[in-house]
């Protein structure tokens, strides 16, 4: 049945007819594309991103569920470790963490050369918070979201990482690359140079505290996550 208004320009038609005189469109070819719209309409952007980081591959072995899941005990562990750990007393609590964290560091330093003094010096901090995003972006690409939620857990690993270097902005006690501390050696704290020309070195003590509750509840949320999705795989898996 042909209809008596365009349902493209909505110009009444006078007499049946194949196509619309006025703006040319074919009815025929219309409507399987109308219908295709109705059957499949857009869905918004928050209602996509709960099945994008929930996505699960179907079929994976129990074994390999296991062993995630005690991965993640793992991380469970050692991170409540590292969150309860006072911020003065962290560097002596994750050592070998802080010697991956910190070859990104330094990496970070050497990236951000080009772009100034200033840009150099918060460069490191920026490198170390960069690789851990940048692998949580790599993992969502590949769909494979576990991965993202340890991404997750290293990127607020790598801020309470930092917030013993933020913390001793003012106080420069605490030893750096090169065996000495930032009060021994002018411009060598990264820190205290970044918050002096901010003007905001009163506030290192505030800064370091944000860095380690925002690092706290990234490492959370991680543990939450990548629980959830191990629950979600088990219960494809016997269902």
């Amino acid at each position: 049945m042909l209809p008596e208004v365009c349902p493209k320009c909505a110009r009444p038609l006078r007499e049946p007819v194949d196509s619309c005189p006025y703006c040319g469109v074919i009815f025929a070819k219309l409507a399987p594309a109308e219908s295709c719209r109705n059957l499949a309409p857009p869905q918004p952007f928050g209602s996509l991103l709960p099945q994008v980081l929930l996505f699960v591959k179907p079929g994976e072995h129990g074994l390999l569920i296991v062993g995630k899941a005690a991965f993640m005990l793992l991380l469970a562990a050692y991170g409540i470790r590292l969150i309860f750990t006072p911020i003065v007393a962290f560097p002596s609590t994750s050592v070998w963490l802080h010697a991956v964290n910190l070859v990104f560091h330094e990496a970070g330093h050497v990236l951000f050369m080009p772009f100034g003094r200033f840009l150099q010096v918060l460069g490191g901090s920026l490198g170390q918070l960069l690789v851990p995003a940048v692998v949580i972006g790599a993992f969502l690409r590949r769909h494979d979201t576990y991965g993202a939620a340890v991404g997750t857990w290293w990127l607020g690993e790598s801020l309470l990482d930092l917030a013993p270097y933020i913390n001793d902005a003012r106080a420069g006690q605490l030893m750096l690359l090169g065996g000495v501390t930032g009060s021994e050696v002018e411009d060598y704290h990264d820190w205290e140079l970044l918050l002096t020309k901010l003007s905001m070195l009163p506030y290192d003590h505030a800064l370091a505290r944000m860095a380690h509750t925002t690092g706290t509840l990234l490492m959370l949320s991680a543990l939450f996550w990548g629980c959830r999705l191990l629950w979600k795989s088990w219960q494809q898996r016997i269902s």
